[in-house]
């Protein structure tokens, strides 16, 4: 880890000596200023960890210091030092962003000690604000893979649907990306920074869904051994989540239609009336219209979640995506692997979009996952892919590009097959026969024939 930088500020030179030799010690980078303006251009110039300094100053005391040092970067946590009786200025530089004050005299081991927690609390705050950031990068609607058409009028409506409150339904096959959607939603939403909780209906029986959904109390049910929040609860001025509503019992319809019309509900085996304020996201590979008709769905509840729906094309429908999706994946787990492959082959690009991809993205994320991890050559060829996108058949022959008899091409391409179809095989001489429907002896003799293996 890289040396913490902290500024001391004191109009005092033994004070700021004795401070810097203390800190020093505690392998910290010291800089030292001798006013409030001094400190504050260092702060303009520098990078500091954390700034002390001693309120009482002469021209620009600690408190106004700590408001300029705010303004210009807010994030710069500060520790103030006053003198006994003047409690309330240090009071009043809490309020002014300071992490905490230190009366004189003071200890050696308090003084290091707030030094330490303050920029343990910095780093974590650092942290925290690095993967909101992450998330919010990751969870946009720019990290979602997708230039066709099909794929723009989605985010069209997901951005334009993100800034309110609209209960949304979002529909399309399994492994299209609905829950990435979904995210990209809430991170684009006012309620990014309260949580995104998430409930898998089809993962649940109905007994389970029920406490999942609103939380129990101790002794509510065999083995409540204690209080339990419900996602209801967990998800307050967030956003849930619910996946596969269309696998929901109709009782569970029930209970979930009065919370969305009521904004409150009940634990499970409780009284007390807990209010929510929940932004609904659904999802579905069912068609809800036709689970109406069939009365296996609450047409009321349909209404109140499907306000705004968003339909995500199965992959075969956009296949202009393949490509850009394969190839973000490529990079996805090269970087993971840290395997030496130079691209993605020509010939295995064809077989990604000859291929009709029922699992959809997820399918394709999983393809190209193996083909990484399997691949033995500088590229991803078609042989690194699952048998049922190869296709049938993977050989590519090519006309000689010099002239020659009839004989003589036939034979460049039977050596061409016979090359080819080894290389599918592994080199596995009884299979490639098998492949090329002749016997072992066979192939052997025309290998030879052509110089494929010694005599």
């Amino acid at each position: 880890m890289a040396q913490e930088r902290i500024l001391i500020v004191d109009d005092e030179e033994g004070m700021r000596r004795m401070l810097a030799r203390l800190l020093g010690r505690e392998g910290y980078d010291i800089v030292t200023a001798g006013s409030g303006s001094e400190a504050l251009r260092q702060i303009e110039a520098d990078d500091f960890d954390l700034v002390i300094t001693d309120i009482n100053m002469p021209e620009m005391d600690g408190l106004e210091l700590l408001k300029e040092a705010k303004a210009f970067n807010p994030a710069l946590p500060a520790i103030v030092i006053t003198a006994y009786g003047t409690v309330e200025s240090a009071v009043q530089a809490l309020r002014g962003g300071a992490y905490d004050y230190i009366t004189k005299p003071f200890e050696s081991d308090e003084i290091k000690l707030t030094v330490a927690k303050a920029l343990e609390r910095e780093r974590l705050l650092a942290e925290n604000r690095y993967l909101h950031e992450e998330l919010e990068g990751r969870y946009s609607f720019s990290g979602i893979i997708g230039g066709s058409g099909a794929m723009s009028e989605v985010f069209d409506v997901a951005s334009s649907v993100a800034a309110s409150n609209a209960s949304v339904l979002v529909t399309g096959e399994s492994g299209t990306g609905k829950e990435l959607l979904a995210r990209s939603i809430h991170f684009s939403s006012p309620r990014k920074e309260k949580p995104f909780i998430v409930l898998n209906c089809a993962a649940l029986s109905e007994g389970v869904l029920e406490s999942e959904l609103f939380g129990h109390e101790k002794g509510a049910f065999s083995g409540a051994l204690q209080t339990k929040k419900g996602r209801f609860e967990l998800a307050h001025e967030g956003t849930l989540f619910i996946d596969e509503v269309g696998e929901m019992s109709l009782t569970a319809q029930v209970k979930l239609l009065r919370v969305i019309q009521e904004h409150e509900f009940e634990r499970v085996g409780g009284v007390r009336t807990i209010k929510s304020d929940v932004r609904i996201v659904a999802a579905t590979n069912k068609n809800l219209e036709e689970e109406v008709r069939k009365e296996r769905f609450r047409e009321d509840l349909y209404y109140r979640l499907n306000v705004v729906n968003i339909h995500i094309p199965p992959l075969r429908e956009r296949r202009e995506d393949i490509e850009a999706l394969a190839r973000h994946f490529f990079q996805k787990y090269i970087a993971e692997t840290g395997k030496k492959i130079d691209g993605i082959a020509p010939r295995a690009l064809s077989s990604l979009f000859a291929y009709d991809w029922p699992g959809n993205v997820r399918e394709l994320q999983n393809a190209m996952e193996r083909a990484v991890v399997l691949a033995k050559g500088e590229t991803i060829t078609p042989r690194d892919f699952p048998q049922a996108i190869q296709g049938p058949s993977q050989i590519c022959l090519e006309l000689p590009e010099r002239g020659g008899s009839l004989t003589e091409i036939l034979e460049d391409l039977e050596r061409q097959l016979i090359v080819q179809t080894l290389q599918r095989e592994e080199g596995s001489q009884t299979k490639a026969a098998a492949a090329l429907g002749i016997k072992r002896t066979t192939l052997r003799y025309k290998m030879e024939k052509y110089q494929l293996i010694d005599a």
